[in-house]
């Protein structure tokens, strides 16, 4: 053993594989991400606690892995350790699970081990970090004593039923090299004082978010060019200013420059395990059971002095058990050093735990293996803030709510007869609470990170696990790389398959028993004949599993209307959140929205950017306008003209279809590239045309010294005096963007590609570029309303002429504007689809070198091609250790709704961030109580009316049952009732008729045979005549 870890030390790292890695680095960073591909670290106990925590360092990239166990599979086993089955029992357990762990990632060396932890093992094994799952006490001294003295780090990681434990021993001397895991603060300087106290003035419009006695540095300060890559400690006087000390030995602020926040170490220092026993740190992460972590560290320790003295650990629901179990651990108590470590022990606690600890729970080790992994990760790397020292969780509101009645007796849950695969999970809640698990259906939404994990923790759980059962998973995403550093499900052989039937196909071998359905279909309004009310209504619960906010509020509507409880969860990074929304207990997801991104205004994107932020933006836009709309919009005038003059003409104004034909009359244009030289040429005065002569005019309309009409500098606070770039070919950036804009034109026309840069750039310097002229009139907006007072000048141009010509003779008159189709039919173009994990496509390439030349421009810092990437593709950070521990606390929080719990207080909202570490839990928030005449109503009422009336009779059943005259009746757009439309000659009849019938006359549709209700709308008022304000929706159920 000892010799094949050494031989494995000696192994040459490869280089990070940033197509597989790359949203992990956006999370951890290059140089951390490097540190944790060099780690050595040894995992053992090789149950569900500790194969979830391989599994996610194994996912993250480390060097080497060694799993560890000494012992056999056993049954129990099986309710949370996803890579054993039946016919392993009685095998090596960490030989059975490392053939399944090995597949995960091919660039990290995961080799098994069933030797004793001793001295000697401990001596002759070059391990960088130790993790303990499952060890005995002593076993957990001896390897902590022996980590801390030979500065080893040290994870000790349990779970006990709905309890969980974890230490982390760093060393005496550990260094956090970011504590926060947040990017620098960058802020944009408006002006610096020339005084001993130098004042950094930066933008109103936002707090600068810097903290007292941090450290900065300055970039393209322009005057006081001292500052610049230098770094001062700051002070705070207010949200939008710092002082830097001194500033009157450097020169005038002139304008421009940003302050940038320079992270720096910070070391603390850990105790070993041995003392932290006795005196511990302990990080509260539920405020709401401030007492619980002195309680469980008296319970976790207590066990193993329980086991010494019953030669077993105590009875599942076993009350004579608890009762001994209780006086260890007040002995442990009161016999604390000095004084007992907790005044509020807590007996209902403790005898809990007693009960249930011989319990495995795989959400718990979702949780706790999920945490323990990315301290981990901060234990090689120094990114983030490790815990200190103990952290402690439990999740006692799973069980039963009749179990926190005041009564010291709790009723024992009858258990199977015999062993099942869920006999682990049955010790905590009990055979009966098994077969609801079994029996129960659930709607995963998305297979992506979170729902892999998702649905490998209801294999575990027993979800949809009996024929009356069901998980139903959908997902339209296929498998790409990038996807399996974190969706463990997946495997390189599967990259273009679609990830719900994989994901399926792969739970299946996890627990044979799972009645799992799989949908390429999105959720959508568009496939409400396949998510139709008879789906809906068979489930008990959804869980969503989606990166976006518009599918969320959908999905949510959705189990609204059919009173259905759902779980959303989200991650960012290190930072996740937990949503619970329970029908008639809580508000639903869209009840309260987080407040809309920032957007960039146009004139700072196009004349004034001032980060780097800005000149991305604009060369994304840049890009689909060059590459992408113009030639979707000529592809499809060549496919069909008069539909595309058609589809032009309407709805559009005289400037905006203007700005198309202009579009179509470039792709198809007499001077369109013939061969990949015009490709070069193109490209160079493209090159020319952005970079210097757009500059240049710029200059000439507002010159350097420009004053505005009060007198003040043009060029100041936000705005950055440009200036222009003239083309270098020995200049990297500047080749970059030849060679990857060359390239992007070659692809639309079909040239065949060049990607020789030795030859683009001996051919770039034998073109001609005429000298800039510049142009008097040219209008240039100094700010965002001046913008947008002009595009809408332009929209509204020629709009009334426009609306008194015809459709044909709109059609007609566009279709002389446009290229003949006998000049265009045999141009074959194509448009370049945005895709930012290319790395052949010269996609980010080229948005690089323009966000980069833009940036150098306006003497913006630039930026690395990763985080240009970043930005441009609106990639979510993501890591696989926040991904397992979001789904187990959603799993949580499914126990309890098939509990069916019905207090507010027994579920969980939740918000962490693992970088912090911070752990915060809420009651769900209730739904907002609204009334009309003495009826109090939610969100979730609403009138259900079953069968099919006519309009009088509907009017009728409303005064006759709720004393409500109806004013207005509506569906969608479509106004079903007034009293006013009833007038017109076309509505004789419609009181006599049936409500479906008038829907379907008024949209000129017929109702599809899987809709069998109808969402109505009503405005009406009492039987007095007084207007009512608000009233629940009507569901009209018609068949």
């Amino acid at each position: 053993m000892s010799h094949t870890l050494q031989h494995q030390t000696s192994l040459l790292t490869p280089d990070i594989d940033e197509s597989l890695y790359s949203r992990q680095i956006y999370v951890m960073g290059k140089e951390a991400m490097n540190r944790l591909a060099h780690a050595h670290v040894l995992i053992s106990g090789m149950r569900g606690l500790g194969v979830e925590i391989a599994k996610n360092i194994i996912l993250g990239g480390a060097r080497t892995v060694v799993i560890h166990d000494c012992d056999k599979v056993q049954y129990e086993d099986l309710s949370s350790q996803y890579y054993f089955s039946e016919s392993d029992i009685g095998k090596n357990r960490a030989k059975v699970a490392v053939e399944k762990l090995s597949e995960l990632n091919s660039y990290v060396h995961v080799k098994h081990s069933s030797d004793m932890i001793n001295e000697t093992f401990l001596t002759t094994n070059k391990i960088n970090v130790y993790v303990l799952t499952d060890a005995k006490l002593d076993q957990q001294i001896l390897v902590g004593n022996y980590c801390h003295e030979h500065g080893i780090k040290l994870i000790i990681a349990n779970t006990k039923g709905l309890f969980g434990q974890i230490f982390c021993d760093f060393g005496e001397k550990f260094e956090v090299l970011d504590t926060n895991g947040e990017n620098p603060i960058t802020q944009v300087i408006t002006e610096i004082s020339h005084d001993d106290v130098g004042v950094v003035f930066m933008s109103m419009d936002a707090r600068h978010g810097f903290e007292d006695g941090s450290y900065v540095t300055f970039h393209g300060v322009q005057g006081m060019t001292e500052v610049n890559e230098h770094e001062f400690k700051i002070s705070v006087p207010s949200p939008f200013t710092i002082t830097i000390g001194d500033t009157r030995k450097f020169g005038i602020y002139e304008g421009g420059g940003t302050v940038i926040e320079v992270k720096k170490p910070h070391e603390i220092k850990f105790k070993s395990l041995a003392d932290s026993l006795i005196e511990p740190e302990l990080l509260l992460c539920d405020f709401s059971k401030m007492s619980m972590p002195s309680n469980l560290h008296l319970a976790f320790q207590a066990l193993s002095h329980f086991e010494e003295r019953y030669h077993a650990l105590p009875k599942p629901w076993d009350e004579s058990d608890a009762e001994k179990f209780y006086e260890i651990v007040e002995k442990l108590n009161i016999d604390n050093r000095d004084k007992p470590l907790t005044d509020e022990l807590n007996k209902h606690w403790i005898k809990l735990f007693s009960k249930i600890c011989t319990g495995d729970l795989c959400p718990m080790q979702a949780v706790i293996g999920g945490i323990a992994a990315q301290e981990v990760m901060k234990a090689v790397t120094g990114k983030f803030m490790p815990i200190r020292q103990f952290l402690y969780f439990d999740a006692i509101e799973c069980l039963p709510e009749n179990v926190f009645q005041p009564s010291d007796i709790i009723p024992k849950p009858r258990f199977a007869t015999k062993k099942t695969r869920y006999c682990s999970q049955e010790i905590v809640f009990g055979a009966d609470f098994q077969e609801k698990i079994c029996k129960s259906k659930y709607f995963v939404v998305g297979a992506g990170a979170i729902g892999c994990e998702m649905l490998k923790n209801f294999s575990m759980m027993g979800i949809g696990c009996d024929k009356e059962g069901g998980v139903y998973v959908t997902d339209m995403d296929s498998i790409e790389k990038s996807n399996l550093n974190r969706q463990f499900l997946f495997r390189s052989w599967n990259i273009g398959q679609m990830k719900s039937k994989v994901a399926a196909e792969t739970v299946k071998t996890m627990n044979p028993m799972m009645n799992i359905h799989a949908y390429i279909d999105g959720v959508l309004p568009e496939t409400e004949h396949i998510y139709d009310d008879k789906f809906f209504e068979r489930l008990d619960g959804v869980v969503n599993a989606l990166d976006n906010v518009k599918a969320r509020e959908y999905i949510d509507r959705r189990c609204v209307y059919y009173g259905k409880p759902l779980v959303d969860s989200g991650t960012l990074g290190t930072k996740a959140s937990v949503q619970v929304v329970v029908p008639y207990l809580t508000e639903s997801y869209s009840s309260t929205r987080d407040p809309p991104d920032p957007s960039i205004p146009m004139c700072l994107l196009h004349n004034f950017p001032n980060m780097i932020e800005h000149t991305i933006q604009w060369a994304r836009d840049n890009f689909a306008g060059l590459f992408t709309i113009p030639v979707q919009q000529a592809d499809e005038y060549q496919r069909d003209q008069k539909e595309f003059a058609h589809r032009t003409s309407k709805n559009l104004s005289d400037y905006d279809r203007t700005e198309i034909i202009e579009n179509v009359k470039r792709i198809f244009g007499s001077d369109r590239p013939k061969d990949f030289l015009d490709c070069i040429k193109w490209s160079r005065n493209l090159f020319q045309q952005l970079f210097h002569n757009t500059i240049a005019q710029l200059l000439y309309n507002f010159p350097r010294n420009h004053k505005t009409t009060t007198g003040e500098r043009f060029w100041s606070g936000n705005k950055r005096c440009p200036h222009v770039i003239n083309f270098d070919v020995h200049n990297k950036i500047h080749l970059d963007f030849i060679v990857a804009a060359s390239n992007l034109l070659a692809h639309i026309y079909f040239i065949d590609q060049i990607r020789d840069r030795q030859y683009i750039a001996e051919q770039v310097l034998k073109i001609k570029i005429p000298e800039f002229q510049p142009k008097s009139g040219v209008q240039i907006f100094e700010n965002e309303e001046q913008l947008k007072t002009d595009m809408e000048k332009k929209r509204r141009k020629n709009s009334i002429v426009e609306d008194d010509k015809t459709e044909d003779e709109k059609i007609n008159k566009l279709l002389n504007r446009l290229p003949k189709y006998d000049d265009i039919h045999n141009i074959n173009i194509r448009a370049h689809e945005f895709e930012k994990d290319d790395d052949t496509n010269f996609h980010i390439d080229y948005i690089a070198a323009t966000a980069n030349l833009r940036a150098e421009n306006y003497e913006i810092q630039s930026a690395d091609r990763s985080k240009i990437k970043r930005i441009a593709g609106n990639i979510i950070p993501a890591i696989a250790t926040t991904t397992a521990m979001v789904t187990g606390l959603v799993c949580l929080e499914v126990y309890k709704f098939i509990q069916g719990h019905k207090n507010l207080e027994s579920y969980k909202n939740a918000f962490v961030n693992l970088a912090l570490p911070f752990f915060g839990f809420s009651e769900p928030v209730p739904p907002r109580k609204q009334t009309y005449l003495d009826h109090e109503f939610t969100l979730w009422d609403r009138f259900d009316i079953q069968g099919d009336m006519t309009l009088e009779q509907f009017l009728e059943y409303f005064k006759n049952e709720h004393k409500l005259v109806v004013t207005m009746l509506s569906t969608g757009l479509t106004v079903l009732y007034s009293p006013h439309f009833m007038k017109q000659p076309s509505r004789a009849g419609d009181m006599k008729r049936k409500v479906s019938e008038i829907y379907e006359t008024l949209t000129n549709t017929k109702i599809p045979s899987h809709v069998r209700s109808l969402i109505l709308d009503f405005t009406c008022e009492d039987l007095e005549g007084n207007d009512i304000d608000d009233v629940p929706y009507i569901r009209y159920t018609f068949r």
